[in-house]
């Protein structure tokens, strides 16, 4: 059974235009930088973030995504961002790291409010072993050769609007069409293309309304749509308690249902976890899917923040 799951989560990998291409996150609202540059030094200090996530936990193959963010604000006001965005993501028989600086400038608006446009640039590589394939036929020439270190360039961008209680955001995070797999040779001896990065946009927008002194409550989304596959919805309601801890749920379209929760351990740490229960029929043959966050922020003390913002 193991060896057909590793078939076809493979087969999701190379589908060209079916499938989506990117990885998903629970806890986006954490991650924004990975999708959009435009947020690199949208919360004023240096911050490095960690999230982990392990995804149809049981399947043997299933994705396990990785990924480190450092950014920082530049400038004596702040207007610039710097950033830098690792994410390692292993599906099946493949490997792939992406690595990008991020950079955005802000204009400051009336009431606090900012405008930020952000740039991404860096590149990706992937690795393919079919060796860990179960292959019906081993002299099938399109696995005959693994895929080593193929580089690809990558180039995206975005915009971030945000006060102290709102956010919506558009980006893209790559613009480059790269060629990952190619399936043989057709009549006239040319390769055939059987997969290619396609445009992912997404749009992120979330609020925070002030219930209580001691309670906020935000709904947010992020809608991401790829050519030739369904359009993507994440709705989710988190609460933050004393500006301490949260806690949240979340529904993605036709997809999964999730719980969040996180812990203002210390006035510099951040820590979070998540879980998927998948509302298809994967989840008959899987116990979910699970992440960890890690958000540590540097600031002097004169720069504490004492109402931290949640987003």
């Amino acid at each position: 059974m193991k060896y057909y799951i590793i078939i076809i989560l493979a087969i999701v990998c190379v589908n060209t235009g079916y499938s989506q291409q990117d990885p998903q996150f629970t806890q986006y609202m954490y991650n924004t930088q990975v999708i959009n540059p435009g947020y690199v030094g949208s919360r004023d200090v240096m911050g490095l973030g960690l999230l982990y996530r392990t995804q149809w936990v049981g399947f043997d193959g299933a994705p396990k995504t990785g990924t480190f963010t450092f950014n920082t604000p530049v400038g004596e006001l702040k207007r610039m961002g710097l950033g830098l965005s690792i994410v390692s993501d292993k599906i099946g028989p493949s490997a792939e790291t992406n690595i990008t600086v991020d950079y955005s400038y802000s204009l400051i608006l009336a009431n606090n409010a900012r405008l930020a446009f952000g740039l991404k640039a860096g590149f990706d590589i992937l690795d393919v072993d079919y060796s860990r394939l179960n292959i019906h036929d081993p002299l099938d020439s399109q696995f005959a050769e693994n895929i080593d270190n193929k580089f690809q360039p990558q180039v995206g961008a975005g915009v971030f609007y945000y006060t102290d209680k709102m956010y919506v955001g558009l980006s893209v995070p790559n613009f480059l069409n790269a060629e990952h797999f190619k399936s043989g040779n057709d009549e006239d001896g040319e390769d055939d293309e059987l997969i290619a990065d396609r445009l992912h946009y997404f749009l992120i927008a979330g609020y925070v309304f002030n219930l209580s002194p001691s309670l906020k409550f935000k709904p947010a989304t992020m809608i991401k749509w790829v050519s030739g596959s369904p359009l993507q919805a994440d709705i989710s309601a988190n609460f933050l308690f004393h500006d301490k801890f949260t806690l949240g749920a979340a529904y993605r379209w036709d997809a999964a249902l999730s719980a969040m929760a996180g812990f203002q351990i210390t006035d510099q740490l951040f820590a979070g976890i998540g879980y998927d229960f998948q509302t298809t029929d994967i989840q008959k043959y899987s116990d979910g899917s699970y992440e960890v966050f890690l958000r540590f922020e540097v600031f002097k003390p004169t720069e504490r923040i004492l109402t931290p913002r949640f987003f």
